[in-house]
């Protein structure tokens, strides 16, 4: 462990002293102990649990224990005070000196301070985005984007061994479509050429499309396919299927052959990946691996992983009971092959074959998760948008039946919907998409920092509304520029100190004795928080803990900072005391530290000077 996390040391310390008031429990007794800051700041600087959740195992009033708990962690030389509350609570004041200590600390370890151990090494598969490749990315896929990468971030940093992944959905119905889409738009720009005007005159239907306006309800006419996609969006997907085939797509009479439109899909399918990955790369989003789930399923990867859930007793030949609620029309029971996933947790078993017998998407994406443990991942994270919360009980079941002799974990993060506004207003969609703003538009407005920021100031299953204005605003309500303006203004402040007689010097050797202020001392609390919020934001699984720390970090910083241009004992340079300008130099060096490494997990580029 590079930096060291206060609350777990006091908390070994605390576990420590009731093993000493209590030889007799085994270790699993305090395994439920906990150090965490108080409610109440002004009940102290770390409150623990211990005597509520070990009294019972003690067989002694919580209340009693807590009072002899609290003699002991009296005596500790980091504690200044220690004193029993509520029914079974110890609240602890912390030395200043120990306190101030926390800066060398900080210092010393740079931007990794705060860096964990927790993960244990283990190997984990983060999945976020896995938009299908249908068209542009919009701001939907944008939070999912933001949250998915903040969080593998954060799981690097607290000890996990992280995989960013991509999951194409590039199988099935959806995609077909795209490829009809994109051979429409082929057609276009081919009837507009003099070999294309020679096809068409052999050709009824292209001949029809061709004498029209070749919009799309022509082509749906002309060759009696109806079109899902539309957007201008393939327009170069069209132009670039010409460039390469040339008129080498164009059957004799009717719609094109199905190899002909495999070789569309995939081309299609690659068009909008790069398109994609372009976008991602413009939000600062790099994946470490794009898995196609057509080629897991030429592979048969998820049909082994059925045949191995069937080996194991859960596959079966059932009827369901019709869906509770209103009756749909075309419902009608009938016998499917399913998923016995109510023995994992699941409220209803889940079909795997169509009525065609081709696998259903569950089915296929029971594939992915085969192919993911296959790998050896010891831990599967994935982010879904909302609209999927009620598929996350049967793919935990699937993953829980798959692993089941060596069980591997499934957590499911929910984005909520991003509604985008400008003075008030919904912001208009987006032209070249058609139907939506895209991601590619709102980095364009705001810029890849804003972007990623806003996008962690909320839980991710909390809906949000992305203010335009308020994101560029200049002012206290716009966390961006909050946090962003603290650390512009250590870096001015270290400039300043660094062009001073004698210069910076090496800050985490400076006396720290005058940093005695309740302001200043309230910063390094929340500085010394940082390793504690690193691996409960990762243990949570919920990176906007990161964006909402920094912007308590932010507050902190900008008070010292306002109460220094009234008092001017609380200014950071003073000319005539040089020991105590390098205290309170190591006081905004450390603050920047931590805000840079906030940061570096949430992906944004930290400013050094705001213009």
């Amino acid at each position: 462990m590079t930096s060291t996390d206060i609350f777990a040391a006091l908390r070994a310390r605390t576990v420590a002293a009731l093993e000493a008031l209590l030889p007799d429990l085994p270790a699993e007794a305090f395994a439920r102990v906990q150090m965490e800051p108080p409610r109440d700041a002004a009940h102290g600087d770390m409150a623990t649990n211990a005597a509520l959740v070990v009294g019972k195992a003690a067989r002694q009033p919580p209340a009693a224990l807590a009072q002899a708990l609290a003699g002991r962690l009296a005596a500790l030389p980091e504690v200044e005070s220690a004193a029993p509350a509520g029914p079974g609570f110890v609240n602890l004041r912390l030395r200043e000196d120990f306190l101030r200590a926390q800066l060398p600390a900080i210092l010393a370890a740079g931007e990794g301070y705060g860096d964990s151990g927790i993960g244990g090494g283990r190997r984990v598969n983060v999945e976020y985005v896995s938009a299908n490749p249908t068209g542009p990315m919009h701001v939907g896929h944008c939070r999912g984007a933001v949250v998915g990468d903040a969080l593998a971030n954060l799981l690097g940093k607290a000890g996990w061994d992280v995989t960013k992944e991509y999951y194409i959905n590039d199988a099935g119905a959806q995609v077909q479509a795209l490829a009809l889409a994109a051979y429409w738009r082929y057609l276009q720009v081919l009837v507009a050429t003099p070999e294309g005007q020679v096809l068409a005159a052999g050709n009824p239907a292209l001949a029809g499309f061709a004498a029209s306006a070749q919009g799309r309800e022509a082509f749906e006419q002309a060759f009696g396919i109806a079109l899902q996609y539309g957007g201008d969006y393939l327009v170069p997907v069209g132009q670039a299927l010409f460039t390469a085939h040339g008129t080498g797509l164009v059957p004799a009479a009717g719609p094109p052959s199905a190899e002909v439109l495999e070789l569309i899909r995939a081309f299609t399918v690659d068009a909008m990946m790069a398109e994609i990955r372009q976008d991602l790369a413009a939000l600062g989003v790099r994946q470490d691996v794009f898995i196609s789930e057509a080629a897991l399923v030429r592979a048969g990867v998820a049909d082994r992983a059925i045949a191995d859930l069937a080996a194991k007793g859960l596959v079966y030949e059932g009827v369901l009971e019709p869906p509770k609620g209103k009756l749909p029309e075309d419902w009608e029971p009938r016998p499917q092959t399913l998923f016995a996933s109510t023995k994992f947790g699941d409220d209803v078993d889940r079909p795997l074959r169509k009525s065609d017998g081709s696998n259903t998407y569950f089915a296929n994406d029971i594939g992915n998760h085969a192919d993911k443990l296959a790998r050896g991942f010891a831990e599967l994270v994935q982010v879904w948008g909302a609209d999927h919360g009620g598929y996350v009980r049967r793919m935990v079941a699937a993953v829980k039946a798959l692993s089941d002799g060596h069980p591997v974990p499934l957590d499911v993060v929910l984005t909520q919907i991003v509604k985008v506004v400008k003075n008030g207003e919904p912001v208009r969609m987006s032209k070249r998409a058609g139907t939506y703003v895209t991601l590619a538009d709102l980095i364009e407005e705001v810029g890849r920092d804003a972007v990623r920021f806003t996008m962690l100031t909320r839980k991710a299953d909390a809906q949000m509304e992305f203010d335009l204005d308020k994101v560029v605003e200049q002012s206290r309500e716009n966390p961006v520029f909050y946090v962003q303006y603290a650390h512009a203004r250590c870096r001015s402040v270290l400039r300043s100190g660094d062009e001073a007689p004698g210069g910076l010097g090496d800050l985490a050797a400076a006396p720290l004795e005058s940093l005695t202020d309740p302001a200043e001392l309230a910063l390094i609390r929340r500085l010394a928080a940082w390793p504690r919020t690193v691996e409960a934001a990762a243990l949570a699984r919920e990176p906007h803990r990161i964006a909402f720390f920094l912007h308590d970090l932010a507050g902190d910083f900008h008070v010292l900072w306002n109460r220094g241009r009234e008092d001017s004992t609380l200014r950071f340079i003073r000319g005539d005391e040089p020991e105590a300008t390098r205290a309170r130099l190591a006081l905004v060096a450390a603050t920047a530290t931590v805000i840079r490494s906030g940061l570096q997990v949430m992906g944004v580029t930290p400013v050094e000077e705001m213009r």
